[in-house]
């Protein structure tokens, strides 16, 4: 950062303790302005990155925030590529906005959109996802949680698993453990991300049989795999035994298994476009063509959406339903 940047940050932070919020708000704005007009892409971030954190750490989040993407802005026209001082610059930022600040929803879209478009992931950066996926995680928004943490890094199946299960103990129903267990496990299937959706599925049932009143399971072993099966819970069985015949990839084997479980997955008419999607994308088992499946499933799967800022969760319709969404690993 250059003094003169220096300088004029310091004049800031000195209004901002005054309580002057608004005039350091726009003085940083008009500045900023005149570095971009000049295409002086460096000063112009600095400025923005570091009002923008004085006014968020402040309390003022609508100044803050309007700042903030202010400065996806700028390195949208700098074509600034989302590498490791970019992205640390924009996470700072995020974790400093109040929770309840709607500027934040419009900055965790453009920051996304942002890294897809300059970076290597068409579906955006990995760990911008698994950090915005964290955080509302915390703040109990399990929507907008699951579609960034699908979407996340090879550590964003934890918080995941522990964000489905958690929501699963508050159900009062031991049944839906499988409808919990598959909101991941589906996701990631769809994606690609095969050990995402092993390490879920192993996750989830190690929570189970740690749970105080955990239900009975076999285990079954054969020289190529094992496999937990549980006596009570049908659906959790196909999901394990799904995962199976994707590593194998027979197509007769998948077609045999949701015959298997006709009686139980007709229940759940919501997993039968995933499940689907798995079969082609797997198998083989060629489907209609439509606009763009995957998408469609997040709005019609998810109950509640939010891409950049979901609903409170409620309690699934019926006997639950998964939530597909991009992933990478």
């Amino acid at each position: 950062m250059s003094n003169k940047i220096e300088k004029t940050i310091a004049r800031q932070q000195e209004k901002i303790a005054e309580g002057q919020f608004y005039e350091a708000h726009q003085q940083l704005r008009v500045i900023a302005s005149r570095y971009t007009k000049g295409s002086q892409w460096p000063q112009a971030i600095d400025l923005l990155s570091s009002g923008a954190q004085l006014l968020l750490q402040a309390g003022q989040g609508g100044s803050g925030g309007d700042l903030c993407n202010f400065l996806l802005d700028v390195y949208n026209k700098s074509e600034t590529k989302p590498d490791a001082a970019s992205k640390a610059r924009l996470l700072s930022l995020l974790r400093a906005f109040p929770p309840a600040e709607p500027t934040r929803k419009r900055f965790i879209g453009d920051m996304i959109g942002w890294s897809a478009k300059f970076g290597d992931y068409p579906a955006g950066d990995p760990e911008l996802h698994h950090v915005a996926g964290t955080l509302y995680a915390e703040e109990d928004e399990p929507y907008a949680a699951e579609q960034h943490l699908i979407l996340g890094t090879k550590d964003s199946a934890d918080h995941l698993v522990r964000l489905h299960y958690t929501w699963y103990t508050e159900s009062d129903d031991p049944s839906t453990a499988p409808l919990f267990a598959a909101r991941s496990i589906l996701p990631y299937l769809l994606t690609g991300n095969l050990r995402a959706a092993n390490k879920s599925l192993l996750l989830f049932g190690s929570k189970l049989g740690s749970s105080a009143n955990p239900p009975a399971v076999q285990e079954v072993s054969s020289k190529s795999s094992d496999l937990r099966v549980y006596p009570s819970l049908p659906l959790l069985n196909f999901l394990g035994l799904l995962l199976l015949a994707v590593q194998r990839g027979e197509a007769s084997l998948f077609r045999q298994l949701r015959a298997h479980y006709k009686g139980q997955l007709q229940e759940i008419q919501v997993w039968n476009e995933p499940l689907d999607q798995i079969g082609e994308m797997y198998f083989g088992i060629k489907i209609p063509s439509q606009g763009n499946p995957l998408f469609d499933m997040m709005g019609s799967l998810m109950m509640g959406r939010g891409g950049g800022g979901g609903g409170k969760k409620a309690a699934p319709k019926g006997v639950g339903s998964p939530a597909p969404a991009p992933a990478l690993d």
